[in-house]
């Protein structure tokens, strides 16, 4: 009997030790996601209160350009595209930098849309100012300025 009693007490206090490390485990983990939150909030901020230039999407020289979007709070969703003009048209947009993974193809994002899907919306109705990605609207709008600052320098000066 005394062996048995002795048994519970470990299992109990063993039990209970498990259980406070699990909860420190979890405190510190939403700590530090917590702060991750809070650290990038004026980077988001600054990306949420972009606007955009308009552009001439009929008025485009033929080339390459590179263009790119740098925060200046935070640099964790700095973008750079390559756009090529062809015939007056945007004929390709690539991703340099940005929402792609490391092979350099476009990442999904929600409902399985990627920049490509925003990009392509883009250039369809010749404007920038078209529905971001739900539930991506700052990394939506950080690739739709690069793509601004690159056609700003295909759009031709009259």
């Amino acid at each position: 009997m005394k062996g048995t009693k002795k048994m519970k007490k470990t299992d109990k206090r063993k039990g209970k030790k498990k259980m406070w490390v699990a909860i420190l485990i979890a405190v510190v983990a939403g700590g530090g996601l917590l702060a991750g939150v809070l650290a990038d909030a004026p980077g988001r901020r600054e990306i949420a209160e972009l606007t955009f230039a308009p552009v001439d999407f009929k008025n485009l020289k033929d080339g390459t350009y590179i263009g790119e979007y740098k925060g200046t709070k935070s640099h964790l969703r700095d973008t750079k595209v390559e756009v090529t003009v062809s015939g007056g048209e945007i004929s390709d947009i690539k991703v340099l930098k940005g929402a792609v993974d490391k092979d350099g193809k476009p990442v999904k994002m929600t409902n399985d849309q990627t920049v490509d899907d925003l990009f392509g919306r883009s250039v369809k109705s010749q404007t920038l100012q078209v529905d971001v990605i739900s539930g991506a609207t700052v990394t939506s709008k950080s690739h739709l300025k690069a793509l601004e600052n690159a056609l700003m320098q295909a759009q031709e000066k009259q």
